[in-house]
């Protein structure tokens, strides 16, 4: 099992940015593939970004294309989220999740979130 931790989330003014730290402990793997969901309130949690093993293959929603970046350094076993022009519709709780399987986030291992506040 793999645990995570996630860091650097706060309140930020629209247009700010935040860079978001997944920490990943326990049975690290390189190999795994890395993402990040969000869940703001009422709303059920949607995928936003993730990154495969090298780090060579990323994809995101479309929400974000554009505006946040995904990142991993192996030799850290860790997972970064940089989120730039953060607009009021971003908040929500970001969660780091790490899929052994390559096809089902649900079958891996997932943080506990870290609060991102944008305000108008």
């Amino acid at each position: 099992q793999v645990h995570l931790v996630e860091s650097g989330g706060g309140l930020v003014q629209a247009g700010g940015s935040l860079r978001l730290s997944c920490a990943a402990s326990g049975r690290t793997s390189s190999t795994y593939r890395m993402g990040w969901f969000r869940q703001a309130p009422g709303k059920e949690r949607e995928f936003v970004a993730a990154i495969n093993w090298s780090g060579g293959y990323t994809y995101y929603a479309d929400s974000v294309k554009g505006r946040f970046t995904i990142a991993r350094d192996n030799t850290k076993n860790t997972a970064y989220l940089q989120m730039n022009a953060l607009k009021p519709e971003d908040t929500a709780v970001y969660y780091c999740a790490a899929d052994p399987t390559g096809s089902d986030w649900l079958r891996g291992s997932w943080g506990q979130g870290t609060q991102v506040t944008v305000s108008s």
